[in-house]
């Protein structure tokens, strides 16, 4: 009987608060999650993990920061699907998007010899005031789909954000340097020496964000990074 009327409720919150597509907005149909089959089949891949080298981020960070791989896993386009995915992930708490995505790419991932090597999973930062105001970090969920698929740790009290900066959507790659300059700090240094950490972050748009936490880790005796984004920005 119980379960009876639960599936009465399930289909009444469907009737009121119908599920949508997080890539399109149109209506799941009844074995669709998340994301519909035909975003799923149009997802913007950027096989950057299947190319290994010449990526896009190869090219942004040759000679700025030294990493043993690096890879965005779709190309964010304006109102495209990773567009929708990546703002409901970041702004409207959608955070089983991240697992959805972590699961989908993992298969992948844990073929790639290179993840073998991998100690230690760390999610780019928010500041804590920002920790606050939005619940939670976007990045969060995707990491702790990895973390169970591939068997690597997360470890998050090691990197910490300082200083809780203004959006810098609208600033160039020189502006945005200049404004992470001294704002990602590393505590427990000790859990990182002599280790391989993979820096995990939703976006790569100027790569900013990422050459200020790599710099910054691999200040620490004997470590090397990997990279992986969520998504690239492509004009």
């Amino acid at each position: 009987m119980i379960k009876f009327f639960d599936k009465i409720h399930k289909n009444l919150l469907n009737v009121v608060f119908p599920a949508i597509c997080n890539g399109c907005s149109k209506l799941l149909l009844k074995n669709e999650k998340i994301i519909c089959s035909h975003c799923i089949h149009n997802l913007p891949l950027t096989h950057h993990h299947h190319l290994l080298k010449e990526t896009e981020i190869h090219k942004v960070f040759y000679g700025l920061v030294p990493f043993e791989f690096g890879a965005s896993l779709l190309y964010f386009r304006k109102k495209g699907i990773a567009q929708h995915l990546m703002h409901n992930l970041k702004y409207r708490n959608q955070q089983e998007i991240g697992t959805y995505l972590g699961n989908y790419f993992s298969k992948d991932l844990m073929k790639l010899p290179i993840f073998k090597d991998i100690d230690g999973i760390i999610p780019v930062p928010l500041h804590k005031k920002r920790l606050h105001e939005r619940g939670y970090n976007q990045v969060t969920t995707f990491c702790e789909s990895l973390e169970k698929n591939l068997v690597i740790p997360i470890i998050d009290d090691v990197l910490i954000k300082s200083k809780n900066l203004k959006s810098q959507i609208q600033k160039s790659k020189g502006n945005r340097l200049e404004a992470n300059k001294n704002v990602f700090l590393i505590e427990n240094a000790h859990k990182i020496e002599g280790k391989h950490l993979l820096l995990v972050d939703d976006i790569f748009t100027t790569g900013a964000t990422i050459e200020a936490c790599a710099k910054e880790i691999l200040k620490i005796k004997n470590t090397k990074i990997s990279i992986l984004t969520m998504a690239y920005t492509q004009s």
